[in-house]
């Protein structure tokens, strides 16, 4: 083994030395070149082995001195390549902003010189970015792009990592079946050029995706493929991340044996290594064995040094497996209270890790090419009506059954437009009043469709209504009837009864927070809330409402500022302190962490303009027209999976215009909103 080690150390020692040594050749080749574009391609095949070997500084000092001297010469494929050098290197760092201003410059001067895959290269490094911000739609975009073009120009290189960035982005928005598509075709063309790094990480995740996919047998075969191209030396991360993973898909088969046996070599090699992540997920699956196989104490032992470590580097995934397992393991012993206080943390980390609102990717569809063809038909073909011409004198006299015959013809002739004549002015006369009647039934027609109408509207009302006391406010009291139930069953002690009160006081109020908006809203659906009202300093009302949302902003770490002033409105208090409560709450729940929300008021016209504004996630074109809508259903988890009921703005926009008011909202997407709400300063004189 130490043989072996020496080797290793000494490899990568003459590896550090070949890079260097070839650094320091280019750089003594470039210093005696001319000025000249040759001095510029060298320069950047010099970057490109600085940006390999991680010596940023020193490229971007390279990148810097070559992009002056492509500007001098105009040499714009040089200052494309300098630009997506300097873009690689301020994504290494993390600084998107100037990553994406020096992509899109390079995007540009690829564009002028028609170098179709030095657009693709910058595209596919955009994808990357994107992804790893969670814009997946644009990353999926300029990444499909790229694809199109790698795969004309058989550049396998950056297919590899284009084909990664798809497999990320499906994962990542929980599409597991496309994920396991790109990542086998990820693979292999890893294996097509030669990737032994590459093709670890592919087979690792392909397992991986398989367990999330239900499909564990496949998880196991994959998870074994890995581990057997794994070098021992050098892949330890791998190893310990795979072992405990491989061990419970073997547990989900009740294969005890085999999981013992790749947990406890999980576990053990982990401790070895000293990888916490590693450790925990040992942990939490031997503390599942030895539950499943009732060794109770040795499994609380091993759940609790397991909590410790995924509270300890914040692994929430982990942590939430945990709960799960504690839950079961409390139950299991007859320790119904703590597996009530395990069960509500699991809950509340489940919500906050749920996946909502997934972004619809485009589909690339190559649309034929419509070919309106016209075919201008000209009917020339006529059929002239031949009639044969008696050139001999006819004579009626002479065939008097002729003459008798026309005779009858024109009696009977004469006879039927006498009677069309009696009936046509009968029928005039029906039809008239068939006119009459069908008029009639139209009106009544529409005012059955207008009724309809309106009683949809009716229902889909009913129909919120039932759907939010059958889930938001059912959960609320079941949570509470849960905490009762274990108190009727005296389960829990006095003790533990006062230390649950706060809990359960907080349910309450939500279920009550709950109630008060339905109210509110219903009534004013019904027309029956009537405004009372009064002069008061809209500024008051600001700062109680900040005061609320205060522990959310801070948890959040949102930054909140306060530009109000002093300003008195006449309007409803109660109904304006719901609308600004409703307000700031959306903000803070539609912001990310480090967004901003400012809250201002301004004398306009002689009204006061309330404006809340924040920089979060912002509100696309089509669902504006859905935010005062209540009966269209439309609510959005917030950044942090936060719940709604899609009822705040219209209840908002409802009392608003009760108090002569408007309110209306303007956004960007990913940019931020404003709401602003106009109100009235002064009883109306009309």
């Amino acid at each position: 083994m130490k043989q072996l080690f020496i080797l290793a150390v000494c490899l990568i020692s003459f590896s550090v030395f070949s890079q260097n040594e070839k650094i320091d050749k280019l750089t003594v080749q470039i210093a005696y070149l001319n000025a000249d574009s040759t001095k510029v391609d060298m320069s950047l095949v010099l970057i490109n082995e600085l940006y390999k070997n991680k010596d940023f500084g020193k490229a971007l000092l390279y990148v810097n001195e070559t992009s002056k001297l492509s500007e001098d010469l105009n040499y714009i494929k040089g200052l494309a390549e300098s630009s997506y050098y300097r873009a690689l290197i301020y994504t290494e760092r993390n600084d998107y902003f100037n990553a994406i201003d020096n992509y899109k410059k390079s995007r540009n001067l690829y564009l002028k010189i028609s170098d179709t895959v030095g657009v693709a290269k910058v595209s596919n490094s955009i994808g990357l970015i994107e992804i790893k911000r969670g814009n997946y739609k644009l990353g999926l975009q300029n990444s499909l792009s790229a694809i199109s073009i790698f795969e004309k120009q058989h550049l396998n290189d950056e297919l590899s990592l284009a084909y990664n960035n798809l497999a990320e982005a499906y994962h990542k928005t929980n599409q597991i079946d496309k994920a396991i598509e790109y990542n086998f075709k990820t693979l292999q063309v890893r294996k097509e050029i030669n990737d032994k790094e590459g093709i670890k990480i592919s087979t690792k995740n392909i397992a991986g995706l398989y367990s999330e996919f239900k499909e564990h047998r496949k998880a196991i075969e994959y998870y074994e493929k890995a581990l057997d191209i794994l070098n021992p030396n050098t892949d330890q991360d791998l190893r310990g991340e795979i072992l405990p993973k491989l061990g419970s898909e073997y547990l989900r088969f009740k294969e005890y044996d085999k999981a013992a046996e790749y947990l406890i070599e999980g576990l053990k090699y982990n401790r070895e290594q000293n990888n916490s992540e590693g450790i925990l997920r040992a942990l939490n699956a031997i503390g599942h064995l030895n539950l499943q196989k009732k060794k109770v104490k040795l499994a609380e032992r091993q759940l609790s040094e397991a909590y410790k470590i995924a509270q300890k580097i914040d692994d929430k995934t982990e942590l939430l497996e945990n709960y799960k397992l504690r839950i079961a393991l409390d139950s299991t012993r007859g320790y119904y209270q703590n597996a009530f206080f395990w069960q509500n943390k699991f809950y509340d980390l489940k919500d906050s890790l749920s996946k909502v609102d997934q972004p619809v990717f485009p589909t690339v569809t190559d649309l034929a090419p419509l070919d309106f063809t016209k075919n201008a038909t000209t009917n020339n073909d006529t059929t002239p009506n031949d009639k044969q011409q008696i050139n001999e004198p006819f004579n009626l006299f002479n065939n008097p059954y002729i003459l008798y015959g026309i005779l009858a013809a024109f009696v009977l002739v004469l006879a039927v437009l006498i009677y069309s004549l009696i009936n046509s002015k009968s029928h005039k006369e029906a039809l008239e009043k068939q006119k009459d009647i069908l008029a009639e039934e139209q009106i009544r027609t529409e005012a059955i469709l207008e009724q309809t109408h309106h009683l949809e509207e009716v229902n889909q009302v009913k129909d919120k209504l039932f759907s939010i006391v059958s889930h938001d406010l059912k959960d609320s009291i079941s949570s509470i009837k849960a905490f009762l139930d274990l108190l009727k069953e005296d389960s829990i002690s006095k003790d533990e009864f006062y230390e649950l009160i706060p809990e359960l006081s907080e349910n309450a109020n939500n279920a009550s927070s709950l109630l008060f908006n339905l109210l509110n809203w219903s009534k004013s659906q019904m027309q029956n809330l009537e405004p009372n009202p009064e002069h008061f300093n809209i500024q008051d009302v600001f700062h109680s409402k900040i005061a609320l949302v205060e522990q959310k902003v801070e948890d959040k770490s949102i930054v909140l500022i306060d530009e109000s002033q002093n300003d008195f409105i006449y309007a409803d208090r109660s109904m304006v302190e719901i609308v600004i409560q409703n307000l700031i709450t959306n903000a803070v729940k539609f912001s990310r962490t480090g967004d901003v929300i400012t809250i201002s008021n301004q004398d306009v016209n002689g009204k006061s303009l309330i404006c809340i504004e924040d920089t979060g996630v912002g509100i696309s074109k089509n669902n504006i027209d859905k935010l005062f809508a209540a009966h269209k259903n439309f609510t959005t988890a917030g950044t942090k999976n936060e719940k709604g009921t899609g009822l705040g703005l219209s209840i908002a926009m409802d009392l608003v215009e009760l108090n002569n008011g408007r309110i209306w909202v303007e956004s960007t997407e990913n940019v931020g909103s404003k709401f602003f709400v106009e109100l009235p300063k002064s009883e109306s004189k009309a």
